[in-house]
């Protein structure tokens, strides 16, 4: 039986990077992956949606080109080739991870893993045994109990980029991210599309006027919301809702993911008080000595980022004795629809819980920017969360073409320990959105010179 310091299972955004982490660090790593490397986020989550956000982003430009003289009209749309070119970027990005695989030498054994106590790991008829072992096990779709969905056939974002067609009638059950985005890929592609989110409102995660902008730009593309939403059951291809009988031929289920605890519970790891999640200390270790767990097994951000960082820190814990910690309030996080969200930090509403009067919230437009009217990307704003005594900055929303990236000029500040005054003095190129990050600052300081 061959021996490892570390045995990590599950491929994905945690799990790799952690393996890659430990083999520069001189260690004898192994991975084992169920299905296919890259884990969720790569293979049916934050790459094939955003693949299929650029095709749609192909369509808005195209259209949006014949109000400025451009004229042009699209005569069709081959989901087949769309699909096809998902799966090469997919394709190339696995390669990526095996080519790392081997250059640091670590092995992947293909199948699923059945760990014991004693840190000996089955994958079919081969076993190998780890010092260590490090649960990277990821998430699954959550499935909600809804009379007559099982005798359908309903998809989940695990086969919904697979499209052999294009819907006609897509309704997404499901107003989060996920739901919301994929909205925002198909409608544009003549997909005529419903959300229905039997919560208050869609993107609750999200702030609350950022919010409202993403839902003006869902109504203009003809994507139907239908909130607080009793669903009755599913029937003869239509949604009974609110009474109504909502017809579709894609049923699409994006009510969030749960933890993967298979191995938790074969294990008898400790729970977290909700039952959610795998318990972990400040080492990610369970309540097993020797073995770990990352990512979405043990809740947080439920991020490919906040995972991957999860990995170099619970290695760097295991065979250096670091004690760096992942701040959970300098993880970015990302709406990628049209337009984006950005958001790093405690939200308005959090910061003004915690630090009462002493909060200062600051916004501008994108509108008065002179980049953003040059692309006409005019909807949108950036707003700074701070605290007045020290110009903290405890939270940041940018809403607008390119939040996703934007927001990062902010993260770096705050992980910086910078405050807002350092924010206001950085100089900005013009012209660049950025700007209005820099605007944002001058305006907590003082007034903003283009208020």
């Amino acid at each position: 039986m061959e021996r490892f310091d570390l045995v990590v299972i599950g491929a994905g955004p945690g799990g790799y990077v952690a393996a890659v982490r430990a083999a520069q660090l001189g260690k004898k790593v192994a991975v084992v992956e169920a299905k296919a490397v890259g884990g969720t986020c790569l293979n049916v989550g934050c790459i094939p949606s955003k693949t299929f956000l650029k095709h749609s982003e192909w369509v808005q430009t195209l259209q949006e080109a014949n109000h400025f003289g451009i004229e042009n009209s699209i005569t069709k749309i081959d989901i087949t080739k769309l699909v096809k070119r998902k799966n090469s970027v997919v394709k190339s990005l696995q390669g990526g991870i095996k080519h790392l695989f081997g250059k640091y030498k670590i092995p992947l054994y293909s199948g699923l893993a059945a760990v014991s106590a004693d840190k000996t790991v089955r994958i079919g008829n081969e076993q190998i045994r780890g010092e260590k072992i490090l649960l990277a096990c990821g998430s699954v779709p959550f499935v909600p109990p809804i009379k007559g969905l099982p005798e359908v056939p309903y998809v989940t974002t695990d086969d919904f980029f697979d499209l052999d067609k294009l819907p006609q009638q897509l309704i997404i059950i499901g107003g989060g991210v996920i739901g919301v985005e994929l909205a925002f890929a198909m409608a544009p592609l003549g997909v005529q599309t419903t959300i229905v989110e039997v919560a208050d409102d869609v993107l609750l995660t999200e702030d609350p006027e950022a919010r409202e902008i993403v839902k003006q730009h869902l109504a203009k593309l003809g994507i139907t919301l239908k909130v607080k939403a009793k669903i009755a059951g599913v029937m003869d291809k239509a949604l009974q809702v609110d009474g109504q009988a909502l017809p579709f031929d894609k049923l699409l289920v994006a009510t969030g993911r749960k933890a993967d605890l298979n191995l938790a519970a074969s294990l008898k790891l400790k729970l977290s008080d909700n039952g959610k999640f795998i318990h972990v200390n400040a080492d990610y270790q369970t309540s097993v000595p020797g073995i770990y767990a990352i990512g979405d097994a043990i809740g947080g951000w439920m991020l490919a980022h906040a995972a991957s960082q999860e990995g170099i820190i619970a290695v760097e814990r295991m065979f250096k004795g670091s004690q760096v910690d992942l701040n959970q309030n300098w993880v970015p996080r990302g709406v990628y629809s049209f337009p984006e969200i950005g958001s790093i930090g405690l939200s308005e509403a959090q910061a003004k819980a915690q630090y009462g009067d002493q909060v200062v919230v600051k916004k501008q437009p994108f509108a008065a920017n002179g980049k953003a009217i040059s692309a006409n990307e005019t909807a949108g704003f950036v707003k700074l969360i701070t605290e007045k005594t020290y110009g903290e900055i405890l939270g940041a929303v940018i809403v607008g073409a390119h939040a996703t990236e934007l927001i990062h000029t902010v993260g770096a500040v705050m992980q910086a320990e910078g405050t807002v005054d350092d924010l206001a003095q950085q100089v900005f190129a013009h012209p660049t959105i950025s700007e209005v990050i820099g605007e944002t600052a001058k305006s907590v300081l003082f007034k903003a010179i283009h208020e």
